[in-house]
This record gives C-alpha cells, structure tokens and sequence, in this order.
C-alpha cells in the first residue's frame, strides 16, 4: 500500500512550468534528435503510429487482433470487422496524425503543471499496447520505453521529469510531419499496401488527398503546439 500511495503521490504531483528560453532549448535538443538519431525517433512514432490504429479501431468497434513493431522502424496492427466502411476508415485515417496529436496534449498537459502523471499515463498506455504486441521485436521496443520512463518517472527529480515531457511533446511534434513527407516521395509497388492507397481503394479519393490532410494536420499540430509551449516568446514584440 505505501508503494502505491508514492506512486499516487508522484503522479498526481504539480509542477512549475519552465520558462520559454528552456523550452525553446528542449526544443532544440529535441530538433537535433530527429536529425541525428532518427532511427530511434522513428520507432517511437511508429509506435504512436499503429497505437492510432488500435485505439481508432476499438473506438469504431473492430476487433484489434494484434500489433507487429519490425527493426526497420515499420509496423502493422491487425484488426478485424468489415472490409469497407467509416469504422476501416477512421482505422486507416489514424495512424500518421497520431504521433503528432500525442505530442501536442503532452504538451497541453505538461503546460497544465501535470508533467510527471503524463509520463505514468504514457508508461500505462504502453503497458496496454504490450498486451496486443505480437512479435519479439515490438515487445522489446515497448518495454524498452515503458521501462525506460517508468524508471525515469520514479526516480528522476521533478525539474528533470518536467524537462523529459516537454522533450516527448517536442519531439512528436517535430517529428509527426516527416514520415507524411517520405510516403509523399515513394513511388510504384512501394505505395501499393499503405495507408494511403488503401484509403484510395475504400474512398475513391485519391491516396495524395490523404497525404496532404496528413501533412497539413500534421504541420498544423507542430505550429499549435509551438504556441502553446513558447506563448511569451512568440508575443514578444507584439
């Protein structure tokens, strides 16, 4: 009982927001991150991205069968229902945005003074997802970053905590447009099974309709969150 007593106490724990110079600094870091170590940054959206896919899929009322995370940084999630329909629909529509609608309520609730219980809300997320996760390779990845935060989360100092989640948020949000980008730029046979042409298929609508509702969602979330995090730097001069 005290174990979860001090679990309860550090989640629900407030916290001070930094200023917009440290944010902009994390920021920063975060930029450098998904320009120097993008492997490891693009499995993490993956990891957003067959999320959007499992949870829209339980949201519609499919069933979700199962989830594969590969060392190449791909995915799939697995469900089954109809063929057709808003419920595929949605299910397919939900992966690209994911990573950056992630990032930007993290930085919504960061920015509420919330920072360390978004960090356990994540690290429960990525419990649940371990239960659809079908192959070695995506249960080690999701128990790396489950571990990796739960550790951080109860044994880090608050300040530090606080800086890990305004990271996360910044990051998604960096990174959510540059896998719209690289789907914008295949070409052929390598096109034919993504998200994008499948929705052309269910639609009728053409798969570059598809892409570009993601890369403006995308970069839309990207600005939306640089407003939240740096509101006083952004207004100054104004």
């Amino acid at each position: 009982m005290l174990i979860l007593e001090d679990l309860w106490r550090r989640a629900s724990a407030t916290s001070s927001v930094p200023d917009s110079f440290t944010l902009l600094v994390i920021g920063l870091a975060a930029l450098a991150c998904t320009v120097l170590v993008w492997p490891a940054v693009r499995m993490a959206v993956t990891v957003c991205h067959e999320a959007g896919h499992a949870v829209t899929a339980t949201l519609t009322g499919r069933t979700l069968e199962g989830i594969r995370l590969h060392s190449d940084t791909s995915g799939v999630t697995v469900t089954r229902g109809r063929p057709t329909g808003a419920g595929m629909v949605f299910t397919l529509f939900a992966g690209y945005p994911a990573a950056s609608l992630v990032g930007l309520l993290a930085a919504a609730v960061a920015g509420t003074g919330h920072a360390v219980g978004l960090l356990w809300l994540l690290v429960a997320l990525l419990a649940l997802m371990l239960l659809k996760i079908r192959n070695v390779v995506g249960a080690v990845v999701v128990l790396t970053l489950g571990a990796v935060l739960a550790l951080a989360t109860w044994y880090a100092p608050v300040h530090l905590l606080v800086w890990l989640a305004y990271g996360l948020a910044w990051l998604l949000l960096l990174a959510g447009p540059r896998p719209v980008v690289e789907l914008a730029f295949r070409r052929g046979a390598a096109t034919a099974g993504t998200d994008a042409a499948q929705l052309a298929r269910l639609t009728h609508v053409p798969g570059a309709f598809w892409i570009a509702l993601w890369l403006a969602g995308t970069v839309a979330a990207l600005a939306l969150g640089t407003v939240v995090m740096l509101p006083g730097m952004l207004s100054v001069g104004h």
